[in-house]
């Protein structure tokens, strides 16, 4: 079902709301954005109800990010033997793509069956990134949860690392802190943060620290721990190496009623815990959102990869498609 969602800045802006089983979600031309994500009578993203609080209120929250999601260091990368210069917009760095990133795009959108394919075309040099790069994001309902997924290609060699920045809690749009919910990430090492939130090559095992999810816990517990890496991201803004290779189970978030199991094909998964919400966003149905009110989980590539040695590199070759998908998949107690 497609309705007209706002004008804003001389542009029409629609919504298209798909409906199966117990669940219902409804995606906005802005962004390709998730502005709604229900579960058994609950919406469990945060997000907004016109198009200009996404724009002026809160950046990248539920929406497509890209070319490349997350930090590279200094805005710059070379492809090629060719050096590239990107916009810097995160202290140093260059972020979710640069000044105007996939999420602040109005996507093409068709329904079709119990899927909602998205396409945006980015034009060679868009952001400093080299190549025509055509990219479908589909949002697909089915009996047992939502897959986002994307396909693209393009006519030169570029990066390419996409992820839908949901802010997600569970208990509801009512709700104001996740830290009393639990939390286990099928993860053994999580990457390290730079002061300006910047992910490092080097990466250290969960064990005996703040960041070991390996058995449930409450995302509070450790949070607010005297730990250096803590107090670089103010929090949760950290990079997970998940076990094992392809499609494979990730996460687990969970509360007393609810529990949702995040399966993806990426390499690793950010997790990000809401730090830098200030309480004076105007969301839907009323709501604010302070900090830590919900948690994101950002499938992608390890950030920065193309300027380390180690890591698999967002790399998608002129001519190849690219696929990948993420999973969410929901069940109550």
């Amino acid at each position: 079902m497609k309705t007209f969602l706002e004008n804003y800045h001389g542009e029409d802006y629609y919504l298209y709301t798909l409906k199966k089983g117990k669940y219902t979600i409804s995606v906005s031309t802005y962004g390709a954005t998730l502005c709604n994500f229900i579960y058994d009578g609950v919406d469990i993203v945060q997000g907004f109800e016109n198009v200009k609080s996404y724009v002026e209120e809160v950046k990248y929250m539920n929406a497509v990010i890209g070319r490349v999601c997350n930090r590279i260091a200094d805005g710059r990368f070379s492809l090629n033997g060719q050096n590239y210069k990107l916009f810097i917009n995160n202290g140093p760095n260059s972020l979710h793509g640069g000044e105007y990133g996939f999420d602040t795009k109005k996507w093409d959108i068709e329904e079709i069956g119990n899927t909602l394919l998205c396409h945006y075309q980015s034009k060679d040099g868009e952001e400093g990134y080299p190549g025509k790069l055509d990219i479908y994001v589909t949002y697909e309902l089915n009996d047992d949860g939502l897959l986002f997924g994307y396909t693209a290609i393009s006519d030169k060699d570029t990066l390419l690392s996409i992820c839908n920045h949901a802010f997600f809690n569970i208990n509801g749009l009512h709700s104001l802190s996740i830290l009393d919910d639990y939390l286990t990430i099928d993860a053994d090492e999580y990457a390290l943060v730079d002061e300006n939130g910047l992910t490092l090559e080097c990466h250290e095992k969960v064990a005996d620290t703040p960041f070991d999810f390996r058995q449930k816990k409450k995302i509070g517990r450790d949070i607010n721990s005297s730990n250096k890496q803590l107090a670089n991201a103010h929090g949760y803004d950290h990079h997970f190496l998940i076990r094992g290779e392809g499609f494979r189970h990730f996460l687990t978030y969970e509360n007393a009623h609810l529990m949702m199991d995040v399966y993806s094909d990426m390499p690793g998964m950010h997790l990000y815990t809401a730090n830098y919400l200030d309480g004076l966003a105007h969301g839907k149905k009323g709501n604010n959102y302070p900090s830590r009110s919900s948690v994101c989980f950002e499938t992608q590539y390890y950030p920065n990869a193309i300027n380390m040695e180690g890591p698999k590199k967002p790399i998608l070759r002129a001519g190849e498609v690219i696929k990948h998908k993420t999973v969410y998949r929901l069940r109550s107690k």
